[in-house]
């Protein structure tokens, strides 16, 4: 007992980033109280002619691209036989499935009438882009969950929750190859929901492979979400950084944004789009600044030995690949369809506070899961 009479350790001073980090989780429950009861019109400056903003652009078409490193390490570690990354397996399966929670949840936000979000499941059109898409979230989550689930059982005592954890853990190649197939579909399907608007985007964000350039840009950014989140574990949880392995899976990125720019600018040239830079706009300025500091810049760092083997320029170089897929996502979504329209578009306040409480929330459940579940052990071959 301490001489206040209360025991050593039972009580802590809240940290300032603790204390801002409960305010923002509060102002999003005022917010979310405030949207579901007076609606879309009073709490968001989105209107018909601009019917997708900040809750899509970046809670939804963001938060399915960076939990992209799910897919891609499972696919590497069980369908490549890669296991010397078995050690990032859990925590990428962790924000993949923190990610689309986030999803789901700003769905329910931007959806008119969240409480038809269930009518895809009987209300069937195959020809739909959004039906394709919205049925691949759904069958994946599920499945992230499954392949989360022995992680929640592991520590439980009971033969029944072992049994449990072992058969899912025996259907675990079933639902990595699920896993990657539905990925795949609906990772370049969110790319082509901007294909029925051609008229709408400017042509500098506008292109037939939008698809394509949606699901590199998501390998891309799934990797250096990866490499964050580790460095981000080991500043807060002390947990061992493999600084080799993260150095591969940044060779990896690199590779693939290689891929990314290359195919860019040969659709650009062969449209004859990049005409549209000059005279140099804000709209071209955003252009560039997404290309040269979110693509190019993190190619050239992670091409040089020291970057490699600073585990805080590492970390400093994936974060600009994260923030330049970002970008991309939002011009796609928001510039694009301003530049084309004309339409002047800017997140209200309440907008801004629902998506920052969300983002601080999965902070906040990824610190809980990481202390009181067995992220950071290496997963049995």
């Amino acid at each position: 007992m301490t001489r206040s009479g209360r025991r050593s350790g039972s009580w802590r001073r809240p940290t300032f980033w603790t204390v801002v980090s409960w305010l923002l989780i509060t102002a999003l429950a005022v917010a979310t109280v405030l949207r579901f009861s007076r609606g879309l019109g009073a709490v968001t400056n989105l209107n018909d002619r601009f019917p997708w903003g900040l809750w899509v652009g970046f809670d939804v078409l963001c938060g399915v691209g960076l939990a992209a490193g799910g897919f891609v390490i499972t696919a590497t570690v069980h369908l490549l036989n890669l296991h010397r990354y078995r050690p990032v397996v859990r925590p990428a399966l962790l924000t993949a499935f923190l990610g689309y929670l986030m999803v789901i949840a700003a769905l329910a936000f931007d959806l008119g009438r969240p409480w038809n979000i269930w009518h895809p499941i009987i209300m069937w059109n195959p020809r739909s882009v959004m039906f394709e898409v919205g049925w691949c979230v759904m069958l994946y989550t599920v499945v992230l969950f499954l392949e989360f689930a022995p992680l929640l059982l592991e520590r439980r005592a009971g033969r029944r929750l072992t049994r449990i954890a072992r058969a899912i853990g025996k259907v675990s190649p079933v639902l990595v190859v699920l896993g990657v197939i539905l990925s795949t579909l609906h990772q370049s399907s969110l790319g082509s929901l901007f294909l029925i608007i051609p008229g709408k985007m400017h042509e500098l964000w506008y292109s037939p492979l939008l698809p394509i350039l949606f699901f590199l840009s998501a390998v891309a950014a799934g990797l250096g979400m990866t490499v964050v989140e580790s460095w981000y574990s080991r500043r807060v949880f002390g947990e061992p950084l493999e600084i080799k392995l993260l150095a591969s899976l940044s060779r990896v990125c690199v590779l693939v944004l290689a891929i990314f720019l290359a195919l860019r600018i040969r659709d650009l040239v062969a449209r004859q789009a990049l005409a549209e830079l000059w005279p140099l706009s804000l709209h071209g300025g955003l252009f560039l600044l997404e290309n040269l500091v979110g693509v190019v810049l993190p190619m050239v760092l992670l091409n040089l030995a020291s970057t490699r083997r600073s585990s805080p320029r590492l970390a400093f170089a994936n974060g600009l690949v994260v923030l330049g897929f970002i970008l991309h996502r939002l011009n796609v979504s928001i510039t694009a369809v301003e530049a084309a329209t004309g339409e002047r578009y800017f997140p209200s306040l309440l907008e801004i506070v629902i998506t920052v409480g969300m983002v601080t929330l999965l902070i906040k459940l990824f610190n809980w899961a990481c202390r009181s579940l067995p992220i950071f052990s290496k997963p049995a071959a």
